[in-house]
């Protein structure tokens, strides 16, 4: 009788331990902790710009499967992943191209090279900003931080975006894999911006609004801030970020109130 109580005491005991360890990994963020970046990197691709253009023309090529759009995106995301793997580099238009070739093969559509080229190349370098980017990106500037882009695009491809967008005016500069030729999420891009910016880890913040780009940052020992954009979700098996908004407005507020 004394051995099944003991059992039992100890039984529930580690029940308890096991407890409070899960919610202790289960926890947010501590709201009230200071955040103070030194400098700010951001996405730009969905995170900034509307996307609607190259899903429209990516439908078109497609024979006006909508349904496939999401499926050329992340198998344009797979395959940059299948090149860091291998070592080899291509451009992420270059991908994008393959990856639409890829898939109009795979659902026997017709699509002619230059047709795939025309494409994906065309509505990319010319995308409108969301509407609530122009406001939040002020917001931020106002405060004082250093602004920079940070994203899978090529040099020639941010610059296009940036000046057709009017948003090249709210950055101090822009970074880009190019010159790594390695993908995000790969902890070496995040290592290399930051040396670029003389800033510490802890001194940077990525805003982004794709959750393994946040878990590439958070994982780089970044500060992070997740847009919700329609449709985007967080990875359940990575950290939380360190704020997180339905639009850069709410992650520009946030911002203000935590520093």
């Amino acid at each position: 009788m004394i051995r099944t109580k003991t059992f039992i005491m100890s039984l529930l005991m580690s029940i308890s331990l096991l407890s409070g360890e899960a919610h202790s990994q289960d926890s947010s963020p501590e709201t009230d902790a200071k955040l103070k970046p030194k400098v700010i990197f951001f996405d730009v691709n969905e995170t900034l710009l509307d996307l609607g253009n190259v899903g429209k023309s990516v439908s078109k090529a497609l024979g006006g499967r909508d349904e496939l759009v999401p499926y050329w995106f992340t198998t344009m995301l797979h395959y940059s992943l299948v090149g860091n793997v291998m070592g080899e580099y291509n451009s992420f238009g270059e991908i994008g191209i393959a990856s639409l070739e890829m898939i109009a093969n795979q659902q026997n559509i017709k699509l002619t090279p230059e047709q795939a080229r025309t494409a994906v190349l065309t509505p990319f370098r010319d995308l409108e900003p969301h509407k609530d980017v122009v406001e939040g990106l002020k917001k931020i500037r106002a405060m004082g931080y250093t602004m920079i882009t940070l994203t899978n695009s090529s040099d020639a491809g941010i610059a296009a975006q940036l000046k057709n967008s009017d948003l090249a005016q709210y950055f101090d500069g822009s970074l880009t894999v190019q010159n790594l030729s390695i993908f995000k999420p790969d902890l070496r891009v995040y290592e290399w911006a930051q040396k670029e910016m003389k800033v510490a880890p802890e001194d940077a913040m990525l805003i982004a609004a794709h959750a393994w780009d946040i878990a590439g940052a958070d994982k780089a020992g970044w500060k992070t801030a997740f847009i919700l954009r329609p449709g985007k979700a967080l990875y359940p098996l990575a950290d939380k970020p360190d704020l997180t908004g339905k639009d850069l407005i709410e992650i520009a507020n946030q911002l203000e109130s935590n520093r």
